[in-house]
């Protein structure tokens, strides 16, 4: 499939939660595994004026991830994280952030994942790590 079609179903089908967070994706590539978001995110999900809140980084982390299966792995019809770690190695501040996604390893019915946001300026300002179950079509 054509992957600007595969970007635009994605982005069509996209959870409420992420139109909140000014989140869309920007790239997909099959080949290397990996997902690409951009977020707009305003200080109404900041603390300490304008450090965006850990929850919102973990869920902007958490898209990038799980939408790395949706565009890489033919048949899946949702992905459940078992476990997410994030780390978060800069403050992350509003404004404009990219969170990639890829798949380190797959299998049938699990998915390893990893992510990382990177800021306007290029920063990389939380990592995460997960471990997903894939549902498939019957």
């Amino acid at each position: 499939m054509d992957e600007q079609i595969l970007i635009d179903q994605l982005n069509a089908r996209a959870p409420a939660f992420i139109k909140m967070l000014g989140g869309t994706i920007v790239a997909v590539d099959p080949e290397k595994l990996s997902c690409t978001f951009e977020f707009t995110i305003s200080t109404d999900f900041c603390h300490s004026i304008d450090v965006v809140q850990g929850g919102f980084i973990t869920a902007m982390l958490d898209a990038a991830m799980s939408h790395v299966a949706f565009s890489s792995i033919e048949g899946i019809t949702g992905v459940s994280s078992l476990e997410i770690k994030t780390s978060y190695l800069e403050p992350t501040r509003a404004g404009r952030l990219r969170a990639v996604g890829r798949i380190l390893k797959s299998s049938y019915k699990i998915v390893f994942l990893e992510g990382q946001l990177y800021n306007e300026d290029g920063l990389l300002t939380a990592t995460a790590s997960s471990v997903a179950k894939l549902a498939r079509k019957a």
